[in-house]
C-alpha cells in the first residue's frame, strides 16, 4: 500500500494544487491530512493563493481519498462544508505491523506523548518542519507544511510505501529525508 502524507495546507489554493498534482503523479491509494485545512491561523502569514473556498472545492472534489483529523485551526463550521471527516483529534493506522498515532500534534506531540507501546510511531504536522527519526521506543514522523515551511524547511510532503517513510520536496520531488 502507498500512502502519501501532508499537512498544514492553511487555505493555499496554490498549495493545494500543488499537492494533489503530486498526489496523483505518487499514484498513492491514500492521502493522510494532519490538519489545519482552510484557515492560515493567526500565527501565520497569508499564504499565497489564500482562497479557502477553492481549497474546500479541491478537497470535497477528492474526499473518497482522504483521511484526515483535526488541526488546531480547524473548527466546527469547517465540518460544514467539508464533506468528509476532520474533527477526528488522531487516527490509528496499522502499517506492516507497527501502529500509527496520526494527530497535528497540537494535542499530542513528543512532549505530550500517547501511550504508543513499543515499535510504533508518533505522526504528526504543526511543526512545519519535516522529520524522520527513531528514538529508540517510537519512530516519530512529521512531513512538514505543504504551505507554510518554518525554520529553513521547504515545501514537503510524505510518502509511505512498503515499511518506508520519505520526505520530498513539493515542488521538484527531491528526498529530503528517509
Amino acid at each position: 500500500m502507498k500512502l502519501m502524507i501532508a499537512s498544514d495546507i492553511h487555505g493555499s489554493a496554490y498549495y493545494c494544487r500543488e499537492m494533489f498534482r503530486v498526489f496523483e503523479e505518487e499514484r498513492a491509494e491514500r492521502l493522510i491530512l494532519l490538519g489545519d485545512l482552510l484557515y492560515h491561523g493567526p500565527r501565520n502569514n497569508l499564504p499565497k493563493e489564500y482562497e479557502p473556498r477553492e481549497v474546500i472545492r479541491m478537497l470535497n472534489e477528492r474526499k473518497d481519498k482522504l483521511f484526515c483529523v483535526r488541526g488546531n485551526c480547524e473548527a466546527e463550521v469547517d465540518q460544514m462544508v467539508l464533506e468528509f471527516p476532520v474533527m477526528a483529534e488522531y487516527m490509528l493506522l496499522y502499517l506492516d505491523g507497527r501502529l500509527v498515532f496520526a494527530t497535528h500534534g497540537h494535542i499530542h506531540n513528543e512532549q505530550k506523548l500517547p501511550p504508543l507501546g513499543k515499535n510504533a510511531a508518533l505522526l504528526h504536522g504543526h511543526t512545519h518542519v519535516p522529520a524522520i527519526a527513531d528514538r529508540g521506543n517510537y519512530l516519530y514522523l512529521n512531513p512538514g507544511s505543504v504551505s507554510l515551511p518554518k525554520e529553513g524547511s521547504r515545501h514537503s510532503y510524505m510518502v509511505y510505501e512498503d515499511g518506508s517513510y520519505i520526505v520530498k520536496g513539493l515542488l521538484d520531488g527531491k528526498v529530503l529525508l528517509s
